[in-house]
């Protein structure tokens, strides 16, 4: 199976292969973040205490707002706020997180809740910091059934904003006056004349011009988290009295100065989704961020395994780490996934994009959120993992933060929890998907011994079968008539549920991938496109080989090959890992900061 590739290497294979993951949009959408993140002000500052590391990330984000020429712009246009989270997690993750609060779940709130209306220059200029307090200390998951209140006197036309109990709380927003005074916007049950009228946000003034806390306003900071360092807190009102204009409005839900509340959606539970819906748009940031950190881990791995020379076969002989197949077996694996998860990525992206037009309706919203949601849990649970084998792949140098791994896998632990945690929001997608929002792709018709595992469109066909096989045993559970109530049968059901959103994340990147393959200008690069992609479905259908051989998918001469095949295209990858990195596009004013990524290169030479 292997195959002579043309002996054509270097920045023109590379630019071919960013092409192939960026698109026609590269300059515009990434190449300006990619500049500002390699700039000097940006580089690692080791030794930094815990608060002087998030005190920082403010400062950066000061930077990074004064090349914004138009904040509410950026905020305004989702493959641009993507873009800057696919940069921004490999120079500081605290910054990333930050960030992302402030322009997307602050200022993003603000703009999608009659904006227009406001004067956001305090916040476009960063005088004032913008931070988002939803969750609760009992309410997470559960986010709709908040117990923050905002009881309306329309006599004074005033709010007051209340925690009535401990577990009401806000939890671990960044709330304390690290990187100067805050503003957030706090979601709050409305309550009119006594009527719950559902969950709506309210902006808030969390800290007076020096810093302090406004009254009835309390502010505790949480215990140090291992992800990125960022001043988390647990943040409570006192009856905190607030103007009639503090409160978000929009066609979900509006209160006129009398009191008259009126609703274009009458379920409060929907208020609630409407009044947060920045959550989706920074489920792909996350989904963004982890891309980035990733594919910075895979080219530091991929750079230490050529340069680090460890003892050969043969005795007084060394050779590259690279050189072992135990040792760059999974990084050509990460390689494939890494494609994947990045041309994946700019699907959702694009299906996002098109779905928060105007001009689009409910349906297409609908479902690109749930695309959105099963993206972001896959591509931050196989960052964790590919980061995972990067950071060994290094040995004790990765475990170092100079050397660009360590701190960006254990920040990567934020993004699978943040904007909804990856297991809840899989398992909602999972509940829609079996309620009539996936339909199985139903097999080719043709049979198993006619085709062949090379073929692109039969590794498809049976990604598609692993779909049916887990779509169908959770159809079955869910209608099994044993007793136990909705609970019981959804417990039965929810297993292979999950495993059905697991296929069917790893069918779409797959088919991203192969459509990049055949849309690649360059044959070279359109050869690699197609071997990452058949390895990357041979390794996810070698998984399920037992399933598809049952279902006749697959012949047993097929799966007895499937090891043989897999080890072959490891062989033919292996010696264009370096070019296939490359085409990642970290920036080498980076990877020259890491002392692990120079050739013998080690932090004895730091």
């Amino acid at each position: 199976m292997t195959t002579q590739l043309p002996d054509v290497h270097g920045p023109s294979l590379a630019a071919h292969l960013t092409h192939a993951l960026f698109g026609d949009r590269f300059a515009q959408l990434h190449a300006p973040w990619r500049k500002l993140f390699s700039t000097g002000e940006f580089r690692l500052r080791d030794g930094l205490p815990h608060d002087e590391r998030a005190a920082l990330s403010y400062e950066r984000l000061r930077l990074l707002n004064e090349a914004v020429a138009d904040p509410a712009g950026l905020v305004r246009d989702v493959e641009r706020l993507s873009a800057l989270h696919e940069w921004v997690g490999a120079v500081d993750p605290g910054l990333g997180t930050v960030a992302s609060i402030h322009y997307n779940l602050f200022l993003g709130s603000l703009l999608d809740h009659d904006g227009d209306r406001r004067d956001l220059r305090e916040f476009t200029s960063l005088s004032r910091t913008g931070t988002f307090l939803c969750t609760e200390a009992d309410h997470g998951n559960s986010a709709s059934q908040l117990e923050t209140t905002a009881a309306y006197d329309p006599d004074s036309r005033t709010f007051l904003l209340h925690t009535p109990s401990p577990a009401a709380a806000k939890f671990m927003p960044n709330t304390s006056s690290t990187g100067g005074p805050k503003t957030a916007v706090v979601a709050a049950r409305l309550l009119v004349g006594g009527r719950d009228e559902g969950v709506f946000l309210f902006l808030t003034t969390l800290h007076d011009g020096t810093g302090q806390p406004m009254p009835g306003i309390e502010i505790r900071r949480l215990p140090q988290t291992a992800t990125a360092p960022v001043d988390h807190c647990v943040t409570s009102f006192d009856r905190v009295r607030l103007p009639y204009e503090a409160m978000l409005q929009a066609d979900h839900g509006r209160l006129l100065p009398d009191g008259t509340f009126t609703s274009s959606v009458g379920n409060r539970r929907k208020r609630f989704l409407a009044s947060v819906g920045r959550v989706a748009t920074g489920k792909l940031c996350m989904s963004g961020y982890s891309l980035g950190v990733t594919r910075h881990a895979v080219t530091v791995a991929v750079r230490h395994a050529h340069h680090r020379h460890t003892t050969g076969a043969t005795a007084g002989t060394t050779v590259p780490l690279f050189g072992y197949r135990s040792h760059h077996t999974p990084l050509v694996d990460a390689l494939a996934t890494t494609y994947a998860a990045t041309l994946l990525q700019r699907t959702a992206v694009q299906r996002w994009a098109e779905a928060v037009r105007p001009e689009a309706d409910g349906a297409a919203r609908d479902d690109a959120e749930r695309l959105v949601a099963v993206v972001k849990g896959w591509i931050t649970w196989q960052a964790r993992a590919v980061m995972t084998e990067c950071r060994e792949r290094c040995g004790a140098q990765g475990l170092f933060l100079a050397n660009g791994i360590a701190a960006q896998l254990a920040a990567n632990e934020g993004t699978i929890t943040a904007e909804g945690d990856n297991l809840v929001i899989w398992t909602k997608a999972a509940g829609e998907m079996l309620l009539g929002h996936f339909t199985p792709r139903p097999p080719s018709g043709v049979p198993a011994a006619e085709r062949q595992l090379a073929d692109p469109d039969f590794l498809q066909d049976l990604l598609a079968g692993v779909e049916r096989v887990w779509h169908q045993r959770a159809r079955t559970r869910l209608r099994s008539g044993k007793a136990g109530g909705p609970l019981g049968r959804w417990n039965r059901t929810v297993t292979p549920a999950l495993n059905l959103v697991d296929a069917h994340a790893h069918r779409l990147a797959a088919q991203a991938l192969l459509t990049a393959a055949r849309q690649a200008a360059d044959p070279t690069a359109r050869y690699l496109l197609h071997a990452l992609h058949r390895l990357f479905a041979l390794r996810r259908v070698a998984a399920h080989s037992g399933d598809l051989l049952a279902d006749g998918a697959l012949t047993a001469d097929q799966v007895r090959h499937l090891p043989d095949l897999t080890e072959a295209l490891v062989e033919e990858l292996a010696p264009h890992a370096m070019t296939l990195t490359e085409g990642f596009g970290v920036a080498e004013e980076l990877l020259h900061d890491h002392p692990i990524t120079t050739r013998g290169g080690g932090l004895l030479s730091y």
